[in-house]
């Protein structure tokens, strides 16, 4: 599959500029940097049913970079849906990417017994991930491996919310292996919220909600990420923050206003880190949800706990919801911003960048409001979960294996290159036992349990780059970091967690977590990382999930 797809950015970028009217279409709108942010569209569930319709596209901006949306037929692009917790979310999906021209690379990921749409994968595939939520891994739901809606295709999804499910903030993109990267680079993600967080988080009532989606994207011209130059570019909620200059976005709130920001990591491949420093002095920020679970609400008593913390870390793909209060007047300068992140001696280059200058402004920011709580909660999806009996422990590691060597050098006396710069690598995520093996979608399951099992997996990072290990249909307690117990208070449910770079010596880095299998989900999914451009490479594997007896 690796060398399949290697080149698969090029292709497509060529091919949107080829594409006739592709370059000139009005599709995939995005705002000049240094622009006011403002909010995507919001779409509400009715009588337990949500439907909306995508049209999926792609063009190529003045900068030659690639773009790709969802657009619903009124003109929304990426709007956040929300729905409650039972609800039907009924996605109609049309793939309006011109069709591949002849000749053009395919790859078969399913047979007839498991085909969900078409069963070739070509270069202009598409299908959909609704990332975190706990539902079904079947087609038409949250079935990535072998689902493929191709060119001129449309394909309909039915998603049911289970009655347990956190309420949070989920999001939804891209997931055809080999190019979920170029997809989710492109711009093509957009939030979930699965309503009723009040009823677990009650200081959230009656706050202003501000949904924010940080993304990246290629630096024109493609310069060799050499620092301080980053890998790529980053914007939020679709505003540019480019380098060099890094203008900030804009984010207008009222003097001194309290609202919950609902924060999520959309991009590819860049880790955030949040800081919201007031002339120079980092805030408060009080966490109610990571990952789209309410800190501290599994533990049985149905109430969550605000964390407080002074800077976030969030890896591609993780969520963060927080309490902030807005700067007043006497502020002179109020930002959001990242510092710079070691992502180790093979790992992006990740440089300390703003995401928006606060902007205090008179008047209420036009935003939704979070309700009062209206009834009890809903019995939580992972209750009881520290306390259940574990019934399996395994080991899972990720590794890299340098089979090119940079340009000019050859393969015994190649170095390592700084920051990826050079050669090729193949990306493996691998259960300890078995042989390191590259994703395909017809690869039998690397992992086989049952439904109700409760597992605790140690995962290694064996190489010298960070990598974000992430788990679909279900959450996991985090529980140790390299083999040290977690305080009590960050033991939250996540199904996102960073592992870091290993320094070559030593015990490799590692993270406990305890897998919660009991939940009604069976079948086939998959756990990655979350640096889409090392799931596209291989480090990817399937699991599967059986009935109980």
């Amino acid at each position: 599959m690796k060398a399949f797809w290697c080149g698969i950015v090029v292709i497509l970028g060529a091919f949107a500029i080829a594409s006739p009217g592709v370059a000139a279409t009005p599709d995939c709108p995005r705002p000049e940097s240094g622009a006011v942010v403002t909010q995507p569209p919001d779409l509400y569930s009715a009588n337990g049913v949500l439907e909306v319709s995508f049209d999926y596209f792609t063009r190529v901006d003045d900068a030659g970079r690639t773009l790709f949306c969802f657009m619903t037929p009124e003109g929304f692009q990426s709007p956040t849906l929300h729905v409650k917790p039972g609800d039907r979310l009924e996605m109609t999906v049309t793939n309006r990417v011109p069709a591949p021209p002849p000749g053009s690379p395919t790859e078969r990921v399913s047979n007839s017994s498991d085909k969900c749409g078409d069963s070739l994968m070509t270069i202009t595939s598409v299908n959909v991930h609704f990332h975190g939520t706990n539902t079904a891994p079947t087609c038409h739901s949250d079935q990535v491996v072998h689902t493929i809606v191709n060119s001129g295709k449309t394909f309909k999804y039915s998603l049911k919310f289970p009655e347990n499910e956190p309420p949070g903030l989920y999001w939804y993109h891209p997931h055809v292996h080999g190019m979920s990267a170029a997809a989710v680079q492109g711009g093509a993600s957009g939030a979930i919220v699965v309503e009723g967080i009040e009823k677990l988080q009650p200081e959230t009532a009656g706050l202003p909600q501000r949904i924010l989606l940080i993304r990246d994207q290629n630096i024109p011209g493609n310069p060799p990420p050499t620092p301080p130059i980053p890998s790529w570019d980053i914007s939020l909620n679709y505003v540019p923050i480019l380098y060099p200059k890094y203008v900030p976005a804009v984010l207008q709130i009222q003097s001194g206003a309290t609202e919950l920001w609902r924060v999520v990591n959309a991009s590819a491949d860049t880790i955030m880190e949040l800081v919201l420093k007031y002339d120079g002095v980092a805030q408060p920020m009080h966490i109610v949800a990571l990952d789209g679970v309410p800190t501290g609400s599994q533990d049985g008593t149905r109430r969550g706990k605000i964390v407080t913390q002074t800077s976030i870390r969030l890896p591609p793909a993780g969520r963060v919801e927080f309490i902030v209060t807005a700067p007043d007047v006497t502020v002179k300068e109020a930002l959001l911003m990242t510092p710079k992140i070691d992502t180790g001696p093979l790992g992006d280059s990740d440089p300390a960048r703003p995401l928006a200058a606060l902007q205090v402004i008179d008047a209420h920011a036009a935003l939704p409001v979070v309700p009062a709580a209206t009834a009890p909660p809903n019995p939580q999806r992972f209750e009881g979960l520290a306390n259940a009996k574990v019934t399996a422990k395994r080991t899972v590691y990720f590794s890299e294996r340098q089979v090119l060597p940079p340009s000019g050098a050859s393969a015994t006396n190649a170095a390592p290159p700084p920051w990826g710069g050079g050669g090729i690598f193949l990306f493996f995520i691998t259960v300890a036992g078995q042989p390191p093996t590259l994703f395909n979608p017809l690869n039998p399951p690397a992992i086989t349990t049952t439904q109700g099992a409760v597992e605790d997996w140690t995962i290694q990072n064996r190489s010298q780059e960070n990598h974000e290990f992430h788990m679909h249909q279900i959450h996991f307690l985090l529980l140790e970091r390299d083999g040290v117990p977690v305080p009590k208070d960050q033991q939250q449910f996540l199904d996102m967690v960073e592992v870091p770079f290993w320094s070559g010596s030593g015990p490799y880095s590692s993270v406990t977590v305890r897998m919660d299998f009991r939940g009604a989900d069976i079948g086939d999914f998959v756990y990655h990382c979350h640096i889409l451009d090392h799931e596209d490479q291989g480090m990817m594997a399937i699991i599967r999930v059986l009935p109980r007896s």
